[in-house]
Order: C-alpha cells, then structure tokens, then sequence
C-alpha cells in the first residue's frame, strides 16, 4: 500500500529531483505540488518564476499545484499560518495525508525547521535526497537529460552574470570553487522546463533581468508558444 505525499515544489532542479526519486520508489504515492507564491505579483517565492510557468510546469509533470499565497512584504509568521492552513486543505483533498517532502541535500538548520514546522501540524517531512553529493548530483541531473536555467543569482556569492544561463555541463564547468553546484547555500535558484519527467517541454522566452534589493539578480522566462526550447 502506497503512501501519498506532497511535494514542496519552488520549480528549481532539486524538488524536480526529489520528484524522480518520490515516482520510483514504491513506498509513495506522489498527488500534488505545494508552492508558496507572492500574492502581490503572482511569482514563486525566492525564484520569482510567473505563476502561469509554474502551472505549466504541473501540467507537464501531471500533477495539480496547493498554492500557498503570501502577501508582500510578510511576516514568517504569516508564511506559517498559510502554509499550516494549506496543509488543513491537502488533508481535505487527500483524505490521510500526512507527508510532505523536500529537495534539501545538506543544510541542517533548513530541515530542522521544515520538520518542526510540519510536526506542528502533526506532518511527517521527508527528504528523498538528503545527504547526497552534489558535484555527482548535479551531473546526473544534467547527464539525464534534465534541463534547467539559472532564473536568480545571488551576487554576493556569484557573479551576476551567471544569471539567465542553462544549467549544463559547461555552466558547472565554469561555477568558482566554493559555489556548491547544486546552489544549496542560495548561491542560485532553477527553473526546470523539460527533461524525462515532462510529458512536453515548456516553451519559453528569456525576459529582462533586473537586479533588486541591490544583490540579486532575477532574468524572467515567460511562456512564448512561438518560442523554441531547444
């Protein structure tokens, strides 16, 4: 008997990750996405990803999204309460649920809170990745035939640069020592578009990149049904 599980889902490569490995092992039975959204500009939290590419996103994995919507500027207290009123939704949705996974690989501060915050509520988190390397991580992601851009840098670790590139072997290739490749520490944030998971890939263009908060660099990618993913 299969357990089911939400995923936390910010469209970067380790939740898409995490989603593999959920899919191919037996024990769970993966029903949704959960993200956490700004409400004030409909974008993904941190990735700052458009909430139409998201959804795109879910309808090319096969599965629905549990919005978490959060006001700008907020409190983490606020970020609490909705995310602890999502989970009252998903137990309504899925009659059972009780586990919710994540795409974190070592930050031990990141998954104590995750599983004191989902304790609270009497969840279960799990972390189908945790603990692997990510120098080999990251080259299987794209050995697999994975794909992904770099959609948020943060300057203060890497150069700006660096932000609107695919994430591939030469972009791995040309990451400085001390910038973990899966960009663990927040050096960087994903968008994964396509790949062996997607029933199709996302068509997208490149938008403009814009530097906020003196210290992270954003290039948007929008969806353009005209435009070429590869």
């Amino acid at each position: 008997m299969t357990t089911p599980i939400l995923l936390a889902w910010s469209g970067g490569k380790d939740c898409l990750l995490a989603l593999q490995r959920l899919r191919a092992d037996p024990q769970w039975q993966l029903v949704g996405l959960l993200t956490t959204l700004n409400r004030n500009y409909q974008r993904v939290a941190m990735h700052g990803t458009p909430r139409e590419v998201l959804l795109a996103q879910a309808d090319a994995l096969g599965l629905p999204v549990l919005e978490v919507m959060l006001d700008w500027p907020g409190s983490n207290e606020a970020y609490e309460q909705a995310h602890a009123q999502a989970l009252v939704e998903a137990r309504m949705r899925w009659p059972g649920i009780r586990h919710c996974a994540f795409g974190d690989l070592f930050l031990e501060d990141v998954r104590d809170y995750r599983v004191r915050q989902l304790g609270r509520e009497n969840w279960r988190a799990v972390f189908p990745l945790w603990g692997e390397d990510t120098a080999a991580l990251s080259r299987r992601f794209v050995s697999e035939g994975h794909r992904a851009v770099l959609c948020c840098v943060d300057t203060r670790q890497l150069d700006a640069a660096f932000c609107g590139r695919d994430y591939d072997a030469a972009l791995l290739d040309a990451l400085p020592a001390g910038v973990d490749p899966c960009g663990e520490r927040g050096e960087f944030h994903t968008l994964s578009y396509a790949g062996p998971l997607f029933r199709q890939p996302l068509k997208l263009r490149r938008g403009e990149s814009v530097l906020r908060d003196e210290r992270f660099q954003f290039t948007d990618f929008l969806l353009d049904d005209h435009a070429a993913t590869d």
